[in-house]
């Protein structure tokens, strides 16, 4: 047996994790041989279910509330962390010791994601892990579930593929890549979520894709998931006949999705509540929140159902049966979710802002505008010329404000609601009527739970043994700060330079490029990397300096704090170096900087797991 005989797909997700492989050794040409791995888990105390999707919960339990014995996996488990089924149906109940959306806290900025920070606002007596933490937690279930099944062919020895938003950073791609080699996987690639999806769609056509679109289309990627809203651009093209896809353009990092629903859904129930006399606090709201998502999805799914019961813990000991009992209605569901998530906007309109309160907690940077359907808008409004370049596109009207999709894929739990797919086909297709385009056309997707895992499996056999491929490379030029030199000036700092280090599509895993220019480096004595991303300005080249740019040209990305060391040189001396920039091929941004003067020296800098380079 071969010891890379399956390729593996890993859908890390913010509210449910899936595990998929081909078998490479049964499959041939586009006749691909695909399986789901049914995930072990626990559903009660003391019972344990093999389920299609591992739920991306951690409930830490305190000492007294279970017994070891009944918190028992196949291979062992930790009994003082409970992920799953059993930590998301516990977490209602008590939700102050459950950890829910570690991945949108993975790429979070702003926080020590390797410091001991979930469940967010916790008390002094629950413990706390950090989002790196339970991220390997997951991975570990989704190993030990794989073993088991395979134990003659290891995780360890496979192609794997785990997916991320295509909107994750390079910091944020580093971690998972991390996470990842943390539980013992070797052979890891990192694919973009939309990208999967669509891999997904490609394999399930059993080859008719090419019947299904044609030279010039332009696919447009909508994934709203648990947690984020992920767009995507992927534009048909042809290289010698040959039908090609190319990934032409990603969306912001956007924390919205069906989690911003499942609270909408709680503060609508907690008002009704009210007006009968009852209050919930901080935790019940949690509590309410969790029973929402249950109620949402099933009068999303069945269309049968009018109503469900909403069961929330009672905190006194004045309610009979210790619980607070309402009900969510179907109306009530799609009204919220429709108007609230996917209102029926003007191609022109923008999400909106507001002025935020000088003193806040410390959370999720949530997107302050609700709407996915202005976000949308905004993201088309922007990729306006993005597939200016590509040969065999007739370039759009010169009026068109938008960039025309010609057809769309829905990925991500939230559209498994056809109400809400077909909202947002509606109101798309209203934008391009209005500049005298065809309307967008629906391709058809198949399990919107599993599509992003069953993708990534597909990519991991496709790139092995040949098949179709999605080009793309970086969704983004990135570029780094250079301080002007210049006189001291009171209450003035040194103007900034970006150069252009990685332009727009560079192939990750490719050689290293080069800007012409030398530069000085200060070593010895701390300082600061600044580094910019951009998602819009595609023609810029290695080493062109920009001394200007619109805000919304260039996003300021996470610096790096550090110190570089030497042994020979004085503390703050400025070396001539130039520099040399690489992609690896999970998406890290490396820079390394070589002495102009014949030395080994060498200062390599890359966006890492801490915030800080060396």
């Amino acid at each position: 047996m071969s010891e890379t005989r399956y390729a593996v797909g890993i859908d890390l997700g913010t509210t449910h994790c899936a595990l998929s492989y081909v078998d490479s050794e049964k499959s041939e040409g586009e006749d691909i041989v695909q399986a789901l791995v049914p995930v072990p888990q626990l559903v009660t105390a003391g019972t344990v279910e093999s389920l299609p999707l591992l739920p991306s919960f951690l409930y830490l339990p305190h000492q007294d509330e279970f017994r070891s014995s009944d918190l028992a996996l196949p291979w062992g488990g930790d009994p003082s962390r409970i992920g799953g089924e059993l930590a998301r149906t516990q977490g209602t109940m008590t939700p102050i010791r459950l950890i829910s959306s570690a991945k949108s806290w993975l790429c979070h900025p702003d926080v020590d994601r390797k410091a001991p920070i979930l469940p967010a606002g916790a008390p002094d007596e629950v413990p706390q892990v950090s989002p790196f933490e339970a991220s390997v937690h997951y991975l570990s279930h989704l190993r030990d579930a794989w073993n088991g099944l395979h134990p003659f062919a290891p995780l360890d020895r496979q192609e794997v593929t785990v997916t991320v938003p295509a909107s994750f950073d390079p910091a944020a791609r580093e971690l998972t890549a991390e996470a990842a080699r943390t539980v013992g996987i070797k052979h890891l690639v990192l694919l973009e979520e939309p990208q999967s999806a669509l891999y997904s769609w490609v394999n399930d056509t059993k080859g008719d894709w090419r019947n299904q679109v044609r030279v010039g289309d332009v696919i447009l990627v909508v994934d709203v998931g648990g947690g984020t809203t992920d767009l995507s651009l992927i534009a048909v093209t042809e290289n010698e006949g040959a039908l090609e896809l190319t990934r032409v353009a990603v969306g912001e990092h956007i924390l919205l999705g069906g989690d911003n629903m499942d609270l909408s859904l709680a503060y609508l129930l907690r008002k009704k509540l009210a007006q009968s006399g009852v209050e919930l606090d901080r935790w019940q709201l949690q509590a309410l929140t969790h029973g929402c998502r249950h109620a949402k999805e099933s009068l999303l799914a069945d269309p049968e159902l009018e109503l469900i019961p909403v069961v929330v813990p009672s905190r006194g000991s004045r309610l009979i049966g210790g619980s607070i009992r309402t009900e969510l209605t179907r109306e009530e569901v799609q009204t919220s979710l429709i108007e609230g998530f996917f209102p029926a906007v003007p191609a022109a309109s923008r999400p909106a802002g507001r002025s935020r309160g000088a003193l806040t907690q410390v959370g999720l940077p949530y997107a302050q505008d609700p709407a996915v359907t202005r976000h949308l808008a905004a993201f088309l409004g922007r990729q306006a010329g993005a597939t200016e370049d590509l040969a065999g596109f007739v370039a759009q009207h010169p009026e068109a404000s938008f960039l025309h999709p010609t057809a769309v894929l829905f990925n991500g739990g939230v559209f498994k609601a056809d109400v809400l797919r077909q909202r947002v086909l509606e109101v798309l297709n209203q934008w391009l009527t209005a500049e005298d385009a065809p309307p967008a056309r629906l391709l058809e997707a198949g399990d919107l739970d599993l599509a992003v895992a069953r993708g990534a499996a597909f990519y991991a056999h496709a790139r092995r043994h040949g098949g179709v491929r999605i080009r793309g490379g970086t969704s983004h030029t990135y570029y780094v700060g250079v301080e002007s030199t210049m006189p001291a000036i009171p209450g003035m700092d040194p103007e900034l330079q970006a150069l252009c280090l990685v332009p727009f599509g560079l192939e990750e895993g490719s050689e290293p490029v080069a800007p012409p220019q030398e530069f000085g480096l200060v070593v010895g004595e701390p300082v600061r990397f600044r580094f910019f991303g951009s998602s819009v300005r595609r023609e810029d080249e290695v080493g062109e300096l920009l001394e200007e740019w619109l805000d919304e040209e260039l996003e300021e990305l996470e610096e790096i704090q550090t110190t570089l060391p030497t042994e020979e040189r004085k503390k703050g001396e400025v070396v001539a170096v130039r520099l040399q920039a690489a992609v690896s091929e999970v998406g890290t941004l490396e820079l390394t900087a070589i002495p102009v003067e014949p030395t080994d020296e060498r200062w390599n800098v890359t966006f890492n797991t801490r915030g800080n380079g060396g």
